[in-house]
């Protein structure tokens, strides 16, 4: 069974399930406060005939799994019900992205990790039945996404990755450029390509001479450096500032060209700097991958999928109209008093 989200970036939106839940604790808070100013809070209440705090708990607790269910039914639940093999032609494609904290410098606007995360984006938009896999390093390598043509599961993965992912600081390249080249089809000796998009800060001495051992496997390695050569401070998240080493000098992590550019070289592949220019350097990666001999290669995927967005929605709608439905006071019943008067 094959459940995915056709649109994932709606999922977004449980985020705001947070606002709400201190929105109600603001409101809660501050009737709370009210009574208290007014007496006793007991005697208080006593003067609220038919107010109910359930029901006002109740008709919160309604909205919040209305918005809840509004949102799944806005991303749209699928699971896959027919299967088929796919004969496609195309490339192996491997990208390394460097998740060091390094990554989080300003040089490259909002920051070097993001601004590398929109040119993935970008460059799997534009891939054409080439299978994508995705291995991210710091000071440790791992394989993230192994190679698959489903783009959409690709993003998903891709909107995971962060600096905390891997608590090891560094920048293996090598190692990273090993994990890729294990992600490969060890039988094949052409048709992988692999893409590192790293700052190249800290030199590795073995990311050379496994360069080499790659391509002697068949895998063409480019090299995308982010960031600039003069460098720029890092933030500390704990202090709100930017880092400082034992001496209290201000850390600059710069970009190490040099490094990336031999990768490229030890891999007959091409180096790019990206900084504002995001299009230009995919369209480069793009020729050069299209340039590559193809292979043909059969996958078994889904290619039919069942929606379930208006279950979903079915439910909000009608948790919204059960809130509408109860009131926060309670009806108030009436007493007849008969009263006797006295004849004269």
């Amino acid at each position: 069974m094959m459940l995915r989200f056709q649109h994932s970036e709606y999922l977004w939106a449980l985020a705001l399930l947070l606002v709400l839940q201190l929105a109600f604790i603001s409101i809660s808070w501050w009737k709370r406060r009210s009574v208290r100013k007014l007496g006793d809070p007991i005697l208080v209440e006593k003067l609220f005939t038919g107010y109910s705090r359930r029901r006002f708990v109740l008709r919160f607790l309604l909205v919040f799994l209305a918005f809840f269910f509004g949102a799944l039914g806005l991303a749209n639940m699928q699971k896959g019900s027919r299967m088929e093999k796919i004969t496609r032609k195309g490339v192996d494609v491997v990208i390394a992205l460097d998740v060091s904290k390094s990554m989080l410098a300003g040089d490259v606007k909002p920051d070097r990790l993001t601004r590398a995360k929109q040119l993935i984006s970008k460059l799997v938009d534009k891939l054409d039945n080439d299978r994508v896999g995705l291995v991210v390093f710091a000071g440790n390598a791992y394989l993230q996404m192994p190679l698959t043509i489903d783009y959409s599961a690709a993003k998903m993965y891709l909107t995971t990755v962060s600096p905390d992912m891997i608590p090891t600081q560094g920048t293996a390249i090598g190692q990273a450029i090993q994990v890729s080249d294990d992600a490969f089809n060890k039988k094949e000796r052409k048709h992988k390509s692999l893409i590192i998009i790293s700052d190249g800060e800290d030199h590795d001495e073995a990311a050379i001479s496994r360069a080499k051992a790659a391509f002697d496997n068949g895998v063409v390695i480019n090299t995308i450096g982010i960031g600039s050569p003069a460098g720029s401070p890092l933030p500390d998240p704990e202090t709100g500032t930017f880092k400082k080493d034992k001496e209290g000098n201000t850390v600059i992590s710069r970009l190490n060209e040099e490094e990336l550019k031999s990768i490229a070289s030890a891999g007959r592949g091409i180096y790019e700097h990206l900084d504002n220019n995001t299009e230009e350097v995919v369209n480069s990666l793009v020729r050069k991958i299209d340039s590559m001999e193809q292979k043909e290669f059969g996958e078994n995927i889904f290619t039919d999928y069942n929606s379930y967005y208006q279950y979903f929605l079915a439910i909000s709608v009608l948790l919204l109209v059960a809130e509408f439905f109860i009131p926060e006071i309670k009806r108030s019943t009436r007493v007849n008093v008969v009263t006797a008067t006295e004849k004269p």
